[in-house]
């Protein structure tokens, strides 16, 4: 039988793990949720109901001011932005903008006149090289549009632009294809949306690995929109000269 002191010194050997533990796993759930409230809460709401909720939709083809480099590529909710987290670890490397129409119903457009690659085996992505920056015209940059096909891998892609398709040359407003809910797995889909993302060049007219968000560019000024998820917590953007709030 143990003695009264040893109780003590396992009682008090103990404690201390218990708190540790308890606050790594409060520490892990905060990391979990940290940037996702209220953006995950909203992007559920807009799925379910996303005729309640005019107001949060952006229109495609919209400029935000006479000035704005780039052109809304498609209509919807911008649900995620740039730099967001949806688990730990994980940086999102563009913006999300979700219709409010089925998959392979709301058309999305280039945002900017280039050269249009889609890889040979690409079923559901387009990238845009533009080679000359409008903010930063000594820079090469890329357009990257993905989840245009259904959930099954289904192409959504118009047919000017089959796999295997290489620089070629589209204008900003040209359509590209509609929103699709293709995961990159089949049988496994994502809610209906656009992913878009600017991606850097590597030097040597390539681009960069769009899956590396330190490759990636906050679009925020290139749409006259708050699309960067750390300094934007709460605000949904939208084009009508103001920024609603609710």
């Amino acid at each position: 039988m143990k003695s009264s002191s040893t109780k003590t010194i396992l009682k008090w050997l103990i404690l201390p793990l218990i708190i540790i533990i308890t606050s790594s796993a409060g520490f892990f759930v905060y990391q979990i949720f940290k940037g996702t409230t209220p953006r995950t809460g909203r992007v559920i709401t807009w799925i379910r109901n996303p005729q309640n909720h005019p107001d949060w939709e952006i229109a495609s083809l919209s400029r935000c001011r006479e000035s704005t480099p780039f052109l809304i590529p498609t209509a919807g909710y911008i649900g995620y932005l740039w730099d967001d987290s949806f688990r730990p670890g994980h940086r999102h490397q563009g913006i999300d903008i979700f219709t409010s129409e089925s998959s392979g119903d709301t058309p999305v457009y280039a945002s900017y006149s280039g050269y249009l690659t889609r890889l040979p085996d690409w079923k559901s992505s387009l990238i845009i090289r533009v080679p000359q920056d409008p903010l930063h015209p000594q820079n090469q940059i890329w357009l990257y549009y993905t989840h245009l096909a259904d959930l099954n891998g289904n192409s959504y892609i118009v047919d000017s632009f089959p796999a295997g398709t290489s620089d070629l040359f589209v204008e900003e407003g040209t359509l590209l294809g509609y929103q699709g809910n293709f995961s990159g797995t089949i049988g496994k889909p994502v809610g209906v949306h656009l992913h878009f993302s600017i991606v850097m060049d590597d030097g040597n007219n390539r681009f960069l690995n769009e899956l590396d968000i330190h490759n990636t560019l906050d679009p925020s000024p290139y749409f006259d929109l708050p699309l960067n998820g750390n300094s934007n917590q709460g605000i949904i953007p939208i084009c009508q000269n103001q920024l609603y709030s609710p």
